[in-house]
């Protein structure tokens, strides 16, 4: 299934410690609120709800981020929150609303999409069963950092793009995964987790064009 679903299994392959090539597109599964104590008891509080409307155990939720290494360096690519002016020190490419469009004037109601070079993944010693190596064809690995500034910037928590899932960091990332031709069935969360809002991005990149331009992608979601 996929990330999204409720029988998961960690079965793709993590990354061999110690290798390296010039080439590479690695994902990390980080605790839904790593790090953050109230972001981890509302996730903790939404699962709970959700798995008993869906008569299900619950699950540990995960948000997720990658890692890019091409010829010319390593970048990170993660969704976070804006927490000051000073985006282009963190590589950042766009920003979106959170909760709500009329929102967005504040600083607290927007998120920032991060290609960040040399950049770090906050956290990322928290991540579970990471990183997973999806792959190691520089071409896809070029194709997807050349996406990132296109990704669609809706809604955070909301489903703006009528996907029957909340956009979030899993839809841009699922997003960014698919349209690169990155095989994406390799991404699957810690066994027993799932990742809100990954089906998202998939539903979204499978309605465009195989052929889109980046200035057509931008407009979704916008």
């Amino acid at each position: 299934m996929t990330p999204g679903g409720q029988a998961l299994s960690a079965a793709a392959a993590q990354a061999p410690p110690g290798v390296a090539s010039d080439a590479a597109v690695d994902l990390y599964w980080l605790p839904l609120g790593a790090g953050q104590a109230f972001v981890r008891f509302n996730g903790r509080v939404y699962e709970a709800i959700r798995a008993l409307v869906e008569r299900r155990e619950r699950q540990a939720l995960y948000h997720c981020a990658l890692e890019v290494r091409v010829p010319e360096g390593s970048f990170t690519i993660e969704l976070a929150p804006v927490p000051d002016r000073s985006g282009a020190s963190r590589g950042v490419v766009c920003e979106g609303p959170v909760g709500s469009r009329w929102l967005a004037g504040f600083r607290l109601f927007r998120y920032e999409l991060r290609r960040w070079r040399d950049g770090v993944i906050p956290d990322a010693d928290e991540a579970v069963a990471s990183p997973q190596r999806l792959s190691d064809d520089p071409r896809l690995a070029q194709s997807l950092l050349d996406l990132v500034a296109s990704a669609p910037t809706a809604v955070w928590g909301r489903d703006e793009l009528h996907t029957g899932e909340m956009w979030n960091s899993n839809s841009i990332i699922s997003w960014l995964l698919f349209r690169s031709g990155v095989p994406i069935a390799l991404a699957t969360p810690p066994a027993g987790g799932r990742a809100p809002g990954w089906d998202a991005g998939v539903t979204v990149a499978r309605r465009q064009p195989a052929d889109a331009g980046p200035a057509a992608m931008s407009r979704q979601g916008r």
